[in-house]
C-alpha cells in the first residue's frame, strides 16, 4: 500500500452544509482584455482561460469585506440550518488558505464573530485545498471519542489581492510567455465561504453519517505548485500528471476496504475541465454524477468541496452515497465517504 492507512468513523453526522457566494463577478473575459498587450506580444491566444480551464467567471468580495466575515456568514447559517445553539459547540476549525496575518489565527476572528463559548476549541487548519476535508477527519476524530458533541468546520477563501498584482505584473512590458503560464493558476481561483456542522449521528437520526475514508501523501511533488499572497507559480502538466498518477494509486489501494464504483455523486476538488475530466477518466467515474462549481465559481480552494456539496444538497436523497475527494498541492489525496 502506498501512504497512510484507511480509517472508518463510528458516530459522526452531518447535519448542515451551507455556501456563500462572494458578491463581485469577475469575468474571464475582463482578465482577458487586462491582458491583450500582453498576449499579443508573446504569441499568446486571449480565451485560454474559458477555452482550456473551462472558467468563464469567478467571484471577488468587495472592497473592505474580508473573507473571514464571508467564512463567519457561512458559519452562522450552518449552525442555525442545523438548529444547534453556538454554546454547544465544542470545536471550531477554520480551513481557510486565505490569511491576512501571521498571527494570531483567523480562526478567533470567527470564533468570535459567532459568538463561541470559551469552551470552544478553535485554531486554523491549513492543507492547500484539502484542508476543509482534513477539517471534517478531524472533527469526526473528536466527536467518535466523545470528546465533543459538535463541530463547525469552516473556510472563507479571498482571491482578489492576489489575482489584482497577478494581472498587474503580467500586463508589465517585460512579462514573458512563460511567466503567463507559470502564473495561469492564479487567475483560475476564486473567493466565496463555505461552513458545515457535524455532531453525533446516535443523536442526530436525521443527519448524514461519515462513514469513512483514504488519504494519501505524495509529498515528493511538493514544488509542483508554491504560492503566497503576492505571488503563486504553478506546473500545471505536472501537477496534473503525478496528482492524477497519486489518485490512481489512492483508488486502488481503498479497494480493499471501500466500494466506491457506484456512488451517487462524486463531490470532488473544483479545478478545471482539464483535471475533471482527466479524474473521471483515471478512475472511471460517470461524469452526469460529477456536478460542477468552477465553471462560474473558479477553484475557491479548500471551500470548493464544500461549496459543491450545499449545492447538490437538495437533489440529494436519503440512502444516497456521496464520496468527497480532491487532489492538494503538496501533493495529497483524500477521499471521503458520508451515507446521505
Amino acid at each position: 500500500m502506498s501512504g497512510n492507512a484507511t480509517f472508518r468513523y463510528a458516530n459522526t453526522a452531518v447535519l448542515s452544509v451551507c455556501a456563500v457566494d462572494a458578491p463581485v463577478v469577475m469575468t474571464s473575459d475582463a482578465f482577458d482584455e487586462k491582458l491583450l498587450e500582453t498576449y499579443a506580444r508573446v504569441g499568446l491566444r486571449s480565451g485560454m482561460l474559458e477555452r482550456l480551464a473551462g472558467i468563464r467567471e469567478r467571484r471577488w468580495w468587495p472592497e473592505g469585506v474580508s473573507f473571514t466575515e464571508g467564512a463567519a456568514t457561512a458559519g452562522a447559517k450552518a449552525l442555525a440550518e442545523a438548529g444547534i445553539d453556538p454554546s454547544r459547540v465544542g470545536l471550531m476549525v477554520n480551513t481557510s488558505v486565505s490569511r491576512e496575518h501571521l498571527e494570531p489565527s483567523m480562526a478567533v476572528q470567527i470564533h468570535h464573530a459567532l459568538g463561541l463559548p470559551t469552551s470552544c476549541l478553535n485554531f486554523d487548519l491549513a492543507n492547500a485545498c484539502l484542508g476543509f476535508v482534513n477539517g471534517m477527519q478531524l472533527a469526526a476524530t473528536m466527536i467518535d471519542a466523545g470528546q465533543i458533541d459538535y463541530a463547525v468546520v469552516v473556510d472563507g477563501e479571498s482571491s482578489r489581492h492576489t489575482q489584482e498584482v497577478t494581472l498587474e505584473r503580467l500586463s508589465q512590458p517585460d512579462a514573458t510567455a512563460n511567466d503567463v503560464l507559470s502564473q495561469f493558476a492564479t487567475l483560475t481561483l476564486g473567493s466565496g465561504a463555505a461552513a458545515m456542522v457535524l455532531g453525533r449521528a446516535d443523536q442526530h437520526p436525521e443527519g448524514h453519517r461519515i462513514v469513512g475514508g483514504v488519504a494519501r501523501a505524495g509529498t515528493e511533488h511538493h514544488d509542483l505548485c508554491v504560492g503566497d499572497l503576492e505571488w503563486m507559480r504553478t506546473d500545471t502538466r505536472g501537477l496534473l500528471e503525478a496528482g492524477i498518477a497519486l489518485s490512481r494509486e489512492t483508488w486502488e489501494d481503498a479497494k480493499a476496504e471501500f466500494d466506491w464504483s457506484d456512488m451517487d455523486r462524486y463531490v470532488a476538488h473544483q479545478v478545471s475541465t482539464v483535471h475533471t475530466n482527466a479524474m473521471c477518466e483515471a478512475l472511471e467515474l460517470p461524469a452526469d454524477r460529477v456536478p460542477l462549481t468552477f465553471p462560474t465559481r473558479g477553484n475557491i480552494g479548500p471551500a470548493a468541496v464544500a461549496v459543491t456539496l450545499a449545492q447538490e444538497v437538495d437533489s440529494l436523497q436519503s440512502g444516497d452515497r456521496v464520496l468527497l475527494l480532491g487532489v492538494g498541492s503538496g501533493l495529497n489525496v483524500s477521499c471521503l465517504e458520508i451515507a446521505w
